[in-house]
């Protein structure tokens, strides 16, 4: 299959399959990892997530070369018509010094996308959804920290996107420029006691030189609800370039939407060893509504229904009262006259 009819497979998955979602009443960021969550932000809310970083990486095997610079990654996220739908910006800038050093020193600046993508992401199972079971035993702490077999069922959604490469791009394979596809799937597991899972498997900059797969493997832990812990593993695997990659850090929830995290950065091999040292931030301006279920439950419906009763008592009630009075007035009007 074509790398374009595989494109246009998953889009028809993303359109023809019904799905569920979970919109959360505090912001739901990626960071500070670099997985993608098997949930969307939710319908009307629109979020940005930005991480500075410094980046060294030391190549000890010839050739010999050192690279020190400053990125930027970078998303912007909205929830578009439904609540499993997403769609999104991402990419990430670097301006760096790479300096040879094998035989004498050779200074190349550097400075472009390391990736730049738009694309869309659809949830297309989420088990958590009418889960009546997974609401909280008010009787039993242990009931609520205990493992439940169903939370091995992950959530799954499907994203595809396209890559735009400019000419000569430092960061990529030489002859890969304009548009390329990427297509990934994401799971995710909600344990108990505040444990998260996230799985992305990726195909990315599909039909080119520099066709990568990779794997993202994420763990979160929440103490409370203020703050998470993380640990990270990447794979990455291409003819240019293959890595294992760890991360470690943690985030701080400042607000409902707004939140704080850090992370670093390595790998353990030396062609080349990377150590890099992301703060960011993530922010969100939320207009979701929930939608209206016209059931006739709702509090405007049972208010009105409940003015008509009370409406219809009255009016039976002085009815009641009318009659009485009649029949007073002929039993009185027939005593007169005999």
């Amino acid at each position: 299959m074509s790398p374009f009819k595989s494109t246009l497979f998953f889009l028809l998955v993303l359109t023809a399959t019904t799905g569920y979602s979970q919109y959360t009443d505090v912001i739901n960021s990626n960071r500070p990892g670099v997985s993608r969550s098997a949930f969307s932000v939710g319908t009307n809310v629109a979020q940005i997530e930005v991480g500075p970083y410094m980046i060294n990486e030391k190549r000890t095997p010839v050739p010999t070369y050192e690279v020190d610079g400053l990125g930027i990654d970078f998303a912007v996220r909205y929830g578009l018509l439904f609540e499993e739908l997403e769609l999104n910006i991402e990419g990430t800038f670097q301006s760096d010094k790479k300096t040879y050093t094998s035989s004498f020193s050779v200074e190349n600046k550097r400075a472009n996308f390391k990736f730049l993508t738009v694309g869309a992401k659809y949830l297309i199972f989420d088990p958590y959804k009418n889960a009546e079971e997974d609401k909280p035993n008010l009787y039993s702490w242990k009931a609520n920290q205990g493992f439940k077999w169903k939370t091995l069922i992950p959530a799954v959604s499907v994203y595809v996107g396209a890559n735009y490469d400019t000419e000569n791009n430092p960061y990529i394979a030489p002859g890969v420029e304009g548009f390329s596809p990427k297509v990934m799937i994401a799971t995710q597991n909600n344990f108990a006691g505040g444990w998260v899972f996230v799985l992305n498997l990726i195909k990315d900059r599909i039909g080119t030189d520099q066709s990568d797969f990779q794997y993202i493997l994420t763990l979160t832990h929440s103490f409370n609800p203020k703050w998470v812990i993380f640990g990270e593993a990447q794979g990455i695997q291409s003819d240019f370039y293959a890595d294992n990659l760890f991360r470690f850090g943690g985030a701080y929830l400042a607000g409902k939407d707004f939140q704080l995290d850090t992370a670093l950065t390595f790998n353990t091999k030396d062609t080349p060893a990377v150590f890099g040292v992301t703060v960011g931030a993530s922010y969100r301006l939320d207009f979701h509504k929930d939608k209206e279920i016209d059931n006739g439950t709702s509090a405007k419906q049972e208010g009105e229904r409940r003015s008509n009763r009370k409406g219809k008592k009255r009016k039976n009630k002085g009815d009641e009262n009318t009659d009485d009075v009649i029949k007073k007035r002929k039993k009185k009007e027939t005593d007169f006259g005999s």
